[in-house]
């Protein structure tokens, strides 16, 4: 589950990161009565006013119906409301959106940390993530930080460092040191330095994140060093247990066929081919995605319908994945081990029949228990379903409908 930068700096705050200050506001005038109390709280005059969308790159994104970029800055209170106009409402368009954008409902209203005439900041990227492949988790870093970050991983690798963690230990303190001294600080600021990897990683492994993405992490020409970005990925699996952190779901931010998916308990993900997906197993859904792929079609989604395929589930599928326009077929390959292949195809015949007439071709292949009976159901409803025994059926089935 990703959070806004204002949510995941309140995450971090609490496992004492040091983090820039700032308000959250949904209108030019609440953004200005934030920057007013910013301003009594921490003596800042100059504010900087983010989007808060759900994707990189809003320093450099364009805002389409006014231009103003998702990060701007504002020189004194009287610019805040007319810098807030021009963010709020519009569409963003980052490198990580698509060419609509996303509206943006919320600015953050933040503390200049820089300061005026400030000469000797030092930007540094720093992320916490897993690395699948040793189990570990890493923390990844560059005092090279910034806007530009891609940049600098293609160009100049070497400035990109890594300091492997072995979960069952955690982070220890040498590690922490060694960051720091890797970033080439020394004095107070490495003080800081290793005190913040420490706080990062606390709070990475406390609220079961994903991915904790600090860019840039400041290094203030007092020596401070502080959080001026956050970008959180929780896992959603864990949020059981962290109820505060799964109220911070911005349901405006997902995909909606998702969220009506995950309402119905579906594990639904959306993307970009032309052939809809129903099957219940990940490994299954993994391995009709390649088949599709191999026929000649591509995947429009990840759809499971769990281990209880009813007609209810079935149909819920069948209309989240019709959604798609670009759906030009759908192939359901269903496994019955604890869900019977029969009550499958009826609830594909119900549905079918709920829905009134559905126009793409549907292949249904059922394997398992009682999938003899299956296809006959299907094969004597008299729809315009056509039923397969083989897995190669069906990919030649696919290939003779994106043909």
């Amino acid at each position: 589950m990703n959070i806004h930068e204002y949510q995941g700096k309140s995450i971090l705050k609490s496992f004492g990161v040091a983090v820039q200050n700032g308000r959250v506001a949904d209108s030019p005038e609440s953004a200005h009565e934030a920057a007013i109390q910013l301003a009594e709280e921490t003596g800042t005059d100059w504010f900087v006013l983010k989007a808060q969308i759900h994707a990189g790159g809003r320093g450099k994104g364009t805002v389409q119906e006014t231009g103003s970029h998702g990060v701007v800055i504002a020189k004194g209170l009287e610019q805040v409301k007319e810098k807030a106009a021009g963010i709020l409402g519009g569409h963003l368009v980052t490198a990580q959106t698509n060419a609509q954008g996303k509206q943006v409902s919320m600015v953050l209203i933040a503390e200049d940390v820089y300061g005026p005439g400030d000469s000797e900041p030092k930007e540094i990227y720093m992320s916490v993530l897993l690395d699948r492949a040793n189990s570990r988790n890493i923390i990844m870093y560059s005092p090279q930080g910034g806007m530009d970050i891609e940049a600098v991983a293609e160009d100049t690798p070497e400035l990109i460092f890594k300091e492997s963690i072995d979960p069952a230990v955690g982070l220890q303190g040498f590690q922490a040191r060694r960051v720091a001294f890797n970033l080439g600080l020394s004095g107070k600021a490495f003080k800081e330095m290793t005190k913040f990897v420490t706080s990062l990683y606390n709070a990475y492994v406390g609220c079961d994140a994903t991915m904790f993405e600090i860019n840039p992490v400041l290094k203030t020409s007092d020596d401070r060093v502080i959080a001026v970005d956050a970008k959180v990925s929780l896992d959603g699996n864990a949020l059981y247990r962290h109820s505060d952190y799964a109220a911070m779901r911005d349901f405006s931010e997902e995909d909606a066929s998702e969220v009506e998916a995950d309402a119905a308990g579906l594990n639904y993900v959306k993307l970009d081919g032309n052939v809809g997906c129903m099957v219940n197993g990940a490994g299954l859904a993994m391995a009709t995605m390649d088949i599709i792929k191999l026929s000649g079609g591509e995947p429009a989604n990840f759809l499971d319908v769990g281990g209880t395929a009813d007609a209810a589930r079935v149909e819920m599928a069948f209309r989240i994945i019709l959604k798609d326009p670009s759906v030009k077929a759908i192939l359901v390959n269903i496994f019955g081990g604890i869900v019977r292949c029969d009550r499958v195809a009826q609830g594909v015949v119900d549905a079918y029949r709920n829905m009134g007439n559905i126009e793409v071709p549907i292949i249904v292949r059922l394997q398992g228990t009682n999938a003899q009976e299956a296809k006959k159901l299907i094969d004597e409803s008299g729809l315009k379903v056509r039923s397969v025994i083989l897995l190669k059926e069906a990919a030649e089935a696919i290939a003779e409908v994106v043909a």
